[in-house]
């Protein structure tokens, strides 16, 4: 997911510099990159009719990363339908917001999107990525 444009440039080195991938760069599904403790998946589905994931393959993560509004707001959205929590509004959405959740829905973390838009511009950048993620490895860390 997200290779081939920049948005997956910028994703993998920065993944990869927090020790979340074993190199830095994803060009296809069979060039070796590795995922370490993180999984990625889109809240809008761009894939061909009727890929839907097995209920074995629905994932309860400890950490969230939410790239970008819409993602987070998808997330609380479906801790809503859940009944984890009564109401997204009382979690706001910014570059490097964090929450907790009670139960298993972990804590979520939530960083610009790494759109050609915001990463050229400077809106986002590696240093800010790199903080977030830092903060992601020392939770995960912790709750090991």
């Amino acid at each position: 997911m997200a290779t081939g444009h920049r948005s997956g440039v910028f994703l993998y080195q920065a993944l990869y510099d927090a020790h979340f991938a074993n190199q830095p760069t994803a060009v296809n599904r069979n060039d070796g990159l590795q995922l370490r403790n993180a999984y990625i998946t889109a809240v809008n589905r761009c894939a061909p009719p009727d890929n839907k994931p097995l209920p074995s393959e629905i994932l309860q993560p400890t950490a969230v990363l939410a790239l970008g509004k819409i993602a987070w707001d998808v997330f609380l959205r479906i801790l809503k339908q859940k009944g984890m929590i009564e109401s997204g509004a009382a979690y706001p959405f910014a570059h490097g917001a964090e929450v907790e959740f009670a139960g298993t829905a972990g804590r979520l973390f939530g960083v610009y999107h790494p759109s050609q838009q915001n990463t050229q511009t400077g809106r986002v950048t590696a240093a800010m990525y790199r903080k977030v993620l830092r903060r992601i490895r020392r939770y995960l860390e912790r709750h090991s």
